[in-house]
């Protein structure tokens, strides 16, 4: 496999846009609902596209301005300097306009025509989409409307298909305004850029490239199971967000709080782990924490460092051998996509929808499979139980003593998000998946408040060729309610993934070790270590079987 094309988003906080110039300082270009003025000089075109290249990029992110400001003379430049563009909607998302009745802004027709026809544009980012459906109020504040629209009086399943509706028709409509354009539509698919874990497999189905955030405020493994699941049952091409806003502060440079709210060590991990999925692109977010400008010329910060040395040294000593399509796991976890992280509210953006105790369950068996590491009461740093250093640096540090060059002095143990969560294998199916798209698991998951008739009889066609099946009792009709063997392997029906002593022990023979994170692609097995005591960094080895 050739390596993942490499990519850097466009600043926020530290310089103006290279095109757009002052108007970077009138629109919020960062989701903390402000006004950050720039903090250092404008940078001028050329010199910003020359250091992309010498940071050894092969595309750019860059979120339009919804006015358009400098959107035309940024194309034309990035066709003359031969880099590839991947359009995103971030600004337009925060600031507006909307596309009507929701809180989502889309390119332009104008503008994706535009910009495909530079012969230079890979792709349409859509920023945190499953954010924006279940949490629409985050920016639009007039009125509750969700992403792909509204979902209100509708069931929970038909909350789903709405949604699964909207994004094909948007998918649609790009493919069809590329075609009629001579553009080939698979070269600029849509890619949806997931902050939660949840929502991968609803926006696959609709046609989008999924892209996983790593580090953020996310649980590693559960976030690139759950992506790289989604990606193969699809059928879809995975990017790879390495996103350096987070909870953490530490002696590290530091343009506001929370960003980079990540160690330099701890990037450098995440880039490994997130190459070693094998991810067609692979981009950092945001390309403020790597660099500072000032006198004519970029200066790296340590973050660059990381990058350059990622990027110089790393990938040409570790060629991939897989991809991420080849991901085959022991462990299949299949539950059905009910948008929860853990809010326990606004499922797929419905206000109206009672949640139902059978969601928690999903929870309840990730605790299980990462040997209690995973909370069982959801799946990402935004639920009760999590307390971020960002917030006290922001009560503490007046804006304008920002950037701080050398961070701030806090202690280890009260940094919130290390890297490692060990699982052994596990990829995440939704509750359609068919049975030739599970692979060979040797233990298989069942839960969520919701399975299809045709994969219930596949997990229970592969218990009795081997598997062991545990699946949440309230999914099992009553023929197939009691447990014990069925053919070759074994069918346990269960109330609970934890209090059940029955789980534990049919699971632990599955579950791996605590001490080893590991993932396989073909015949390669991705194994991942704590490289400190509590996993902040990794240590890698590749297993050939």
């Amino acid at each position: 496999m050739a390596r993942p094309k490499l990519g850097m988003q466009g600043p926020v906080i530290a310089w103006q846009d290279s095109w757009a110039g002052a108007a970077s300082d009138e629109i919020m270009r960062t989701g903390t609902g402000s006004v950050y003025p720039s903090q250092e000089a404008l940078p001028a075109p050329d010199l910003f596209l020359q250091v992309l290249k010498e940071l050894g990029c092969d595309f750019y992110v860059h979120h339009m301005f919804p006015n358009g400001a400098g959107q035309s003379a940024m194309v034309r430049d990035m066709a003359k300097h031969g880099m590839d563009l991947c359009l995103g909607n971030e600004y337009g998302n925060i600031n507006g306009p909307y596309a009507e009745g929701t809180n989502r802004y889309d390119v332009p027709d104008e503008a994706l025509l535009e910009a495909a026809g530079s012969g230079k544009l890979i792709g349409l980012l859509y920023d945190e989409p499953e954010h924006l459906q279940i949490n629409a109020s985050q920016y639009r504040k007039d009125a509750f409307l969700p992403h792909w629209g509204t979902t209100e009086e509708n069931t929970l399943r038909q909350s789903q298909d709405s949604v699964v509706r909207a994004v094909a028709e948007r998918t649609a409509h790009v493919r069809g305004i590329l075609a009629n354009a001579g553009v080939d539509p698979e070269g600029v698919p849509l890619v949806g850029e997931f902050v939660f874990p949840t929502l991968f497999h609803t926006k696959a189905r609709g046609g989008m490239i999924v892209c996983p955030k790593i580090m953020k405020e996310s649980f590693q493994s559960l976030q690139l199971s759950t992506a790289l699941g989604a990606a193969k049952q699809y059928g879809r091409g995975l990017w790879i967000c390495a996103d350096l806003w987070g909870p953490d502060v530490g002696p590290w440079f530091i343009r506001t709080p929370g960003f980079p709210g990540h160690s330099p060590e701890e990037y450098a991990s995440a880039l490994k782990m997130g190459y070693f999925m094998g991810p067609t692109h692979l981009f950092t977010e945001n390309i403020d924490a790597l660099l500072q400008h000032g006198n004519g010329s970029f200066r790296r910060t340590e973050f660059g460092e990381v990058w350059e040395e990622f990027v110089r040294d790393f990938i040409p000593a570790h060629p991939l051998t897989w991809s991420h399509a080849e991901a085959d796991p022991d462990i299949a976890f299949i539950h059905s996509d009910d948008s929860n992280y853990g809010q326990n509210a606004r499922l797929f953006g419905n206000r109206g929808l009672a949640v139902p105790d059978a969601a928690q369950s999903v929870f309840r068996a990730w605790h299980l499979l990462s040997h209690g590491t995973i909370p069982a009461h959801g799946s990402c740093m935004h639920i009760p139980g999590f307390a971020f250093p960002r917030h006290r640096l922001k009560a503490e540090v007046p804006r304008d003593e920002f950037p701080l060059l050398r961070g701030r002095p806090h202690a280890i143990e009260e940094r919130v998000h290390p890297l490692y969560y060990p699982t052994n294998n596990v990829l995440v199916f939704d509750e359609t998946v068919r049975e030739e798209q599970l692979g060979n698991p040797k233990l298989i998951l069942v839960a969520g408040t919701r399975l299809s008739a045709e994969t219930l009889k596949a997990v229970r066609r592969r218990a009795e060729a081997g598997a062991t099946v545990m699946i949440a009792d309230w999914l099992v009709p009553e023929p197939w309610k009691a447990s014990g063997r069925t053919g070759e392997g074994k069918w346990l029906v269960t109330g609970d993934f934890l209090s059940d002593d029955r789980v534990k022990e049919e699971a632990g023979p599955h579950l791996g070790g605590s001490d080893c994170w590991m993932q396989r692609f073909a015949d390669a097995e991705v194994r991942m270590y704590k490289a400190d005591e509590r996993g902040f960094m990794l240590d890698f080895e590749i297993r050939k079987r």
